[in-house]
């Protein structure tokens, strides 16, 4: 069956709603008035961004955001009601040169001691930031490469849809989080913005098959210093129109030289290396915006890494994505935002496997999600869209020990979702 075939049943009653709240993008036409910036700008408002900027009244600042979710699965016929995550930034300004930043996040409501809760409790970011003049900095400590667009601006007021772009959860692990070192900055000779930054390199020996790299991401936590990774990224602002390119290359044997060589494994600085190239585009002009990203991680020796711990994991992931939205009230001038958007997401987590890799077909997908983002301030975001997923075969060699009222899987799912965020 072909992705998004037109004949599903399901994919046909979700495509007439989807009708509903993309007729917008296509039906009516009206003049526009230069009444305010571009629409779907980022929010800069918070305390964080004031004191990211210097321009904060205190010392002391505190800030946060968070989100909470309802889904619907159609299929499956059940709904869930989530906080999905509440987070509190608090962040010092020691001087005009030296600044602390600190996210303290917990996800999922309720972090209990009896592990029955699926909750967590982590530090998103904790770093200090040393600024050298009025184009370059550093920073040090646990903090969010740029990779991608999410990453770095992952607030719920910034992004259309509840749930953030798949490919920036499953191929970019959103937020990915690292210890380490970094410099930014703009060039004096061209509006281009850079970043470089060395962090603490992956644990193959936590990937799991079909979780991509979050499995081996340490986030602050004891991570493996032995192995180590540079990423780094260009921007670059021009008209209406924002261009990105970022990279990730390091090492994932942390292990000392006896125990990877027991494994057959390479280990060092950039010991069996995994590889990741990410490109965006961002535009915006008047009251419409799109956005466009593509991904492509390599992973050369994989085979290896399932050899020594038998995970299934891949050689290659890729995942692409492309949105437009439109703001109903950008002509308004009341600083409202009333935006209808539509997103066509292609990822697939095993693209090419090793030769002793197992296909897992429900790993290549592809998503269509179309939806309303309400913003009645700039900082609090009000959110409904609904999610067509349709995946390749469930592989059966892939499954052992069933449930005896497990159903058959379907490639074909439907999920809606209400959501409403905050930032401040």
């Amino acid at each position: 069956m072909p992705l998004l075939s037109p004949y599903s049943p399901i994919f046909m009653k979700g495509f007439k709603v989807m009708a509903v709240l993309t007729a917008s993008f296509f039906c009516v036409t009206r003049p526009f008035a230069q009444t305010r910036t571009n629409a779907q700008q980022l929010v800069l408002g918070t305390s964080e961004d004031s004191l990211f900027s210097g321009a904060a009244k205190n010392k002391t600042v505190i800030s946060g955001y968070g989100m909470v979710t309802y889904q619907r699965d159609m299929v499956q016929k059940k709904s869930m009601a989530n906080l999905e995550r509440a987070v509190l930034f608090v962040g010092h300004q020691f001087n005009n040169k030296i600044s602390f930043f600190s996210e303290l996040e917990i996800e999922n409501g309720l972090v209990a001691g009896d592990g029955t809760s699926k909750g967590e409790i982590s530090m998103e970011q904790a770093f200090l930031k040393f600024n050298l003049n009025r184009r370059q900095y550093l920073i040090a400590g646990l903090f969010t490469p740029r990779i991608g667009i999410i990453n770095e601006n992952h607030l719920p007021v910034n992004y259309n849809g509840v749930e953030r772009p798949l490919v920036e959860q499953l191929i970019i692990p959103s937020t990915w989080r690292e210890l380490g070192d970094g410099s930014y900055g703009t060039s004096s000779l061209l509006p281009i913005t850079y970043s470089v930054a060395i962090v603490n390199g992956l644990n193959s020996d936590n990937f799991k098959h079909g979780d991509g790299l979050r499995s081996g991401m340490s986030e602050g936590s004891q991570a493996t210093a032995n192995n180590l990774a540079i990423t780094a990224a260009l921007q670059y602002p021009i008209n209406d129109f924002r261009f990105q390119v970022s990279g990730y290359a390091g090492g994932t044997v942390g292990l000392s030289p006896r125990g990877a060589d027991s494994l057959n494994l390479q280990s060092g600085t950039f010991g069996t290396p995994i590889y990741l190239g990410e490109g965006d585009v961002q535009w915006s002009h008047d009251a419409f915006s799109a956005k466009a990203l593509g991904v492509v991680i390599n992973y050369p020796k994989a085979g290896t890494i399932n050899t020594a711990y038998a995970t299934n994991v891949p050689k290659q992931m890729w995942g692409a994505y492309a949105e437009l939205g439109y703001d109903w009230m950008f002509n308004s001038n009341s600083g409202k935002q009333f935006i209808t958007f539509a997103r066509v997401e292609k990822l697939d987590m095993n693209s090419k496997i090793p030769e002793n890799g197992i296909i897992d077909g429900t790993l290549n997908q592809m998503n269509v999600i179309a939806g309303i983002t309400y913003l009645p301030i700039p900082n609090i975001a009000i959110k409904a869209d609904i999610r067509l997923l349709h995946t390749g075969a469930q592989n059966p060699n892939l499954i052992i020990n069933p449930p005896p009222n497990q159903l058959p899987y379907k490639q074909n799912q439907q999920f809606i979702n209400l959501g409403i965020g905050y930032a401040f």
